[in-house]
């Protein structure tokens, strides 16, 4: 078994009820809301500087994969097409069909170093399917783990992601380098 990850599930200590939750990273994710107004994050990671500073996983063509910077789940991606176009219908063929492989790669290399339970993947298009950036179409793809859900989001709206962003983006490429090696049309950041 492969020892990159630990199931935040079984392996997180008791929460302590008489002590404050706290989350101060959390603030970094309104700061950044609002200073961002008008800007795409996404399109801004296609520069070729963009990989270790802005958590690219590893890029194709027409598409590539990023850490979710404030993620669901431990290992939450996104799946993007370099290309700005805010719903799947306007994708070309080329780049629809490398944005799923892609994503449906990167769940092979999850199952292999972080053995979930089960993934979430999907699109939220437009505002009212909970799209918090319209005008770039990308999609989720979320590792779970039974019981990962537990009274922190339920409660207490704070989620515990129990491994670095940065560690788990080396982790995450150094396993699609081990599963793929340089195939032809997929560039791992690093």
């Amino acid at each position: 078994m492969n020892e990159d990850f630990r199931n935040p599930a079984t392996e997180s200590p008791a929460p302590d009820p008489s002590r404050p939750l706290w989350a101060p990273w959390r603030i970094e994710y309104f700061k950044h809301k609002e200073k961002e107004k008008g800007r795409c994050f996404l399109c801004e990671n296609t520069r070729d500087d963009a990989e270790e500073r802005h958590l690219v996983i590893v890029r194709g063509i027409h598409a590539y994969l990023i850490l979710n910077g404030y993620p669901y789940n431990s290992g939450h991606v996104l799946a993007a097409p370099n290309r700005h176009v805010g719903d799947l219908l306007d994708l070309e063929e080329e780049e629809r069909a490398e944005l799923f492989d892609l994503a449906m790669r990167m769940k092979r290399v999850m199952m292999d170093c972080m053995h979930p339970d089960g993934f979430n993947f999907g699109f939220n298009l437009g505002e009212a399917a909970g799209a918090g950036l319209q005008e770039h179409v990308h999609g989720h793809l979320v590792p779970r783990w039974s019981g990962d859900t537990n009274f922190m989001p339920v409660l207490a709206d704070v989620r515990v992601v129990p491994q670095a962003l940065e560690q788990t983006a080396h982790m995450l490429r150094k396993n699609w380098r081990r599963v793929y090696g340089s195939e032809a049309g997929a560039v791992v950041a690093d």
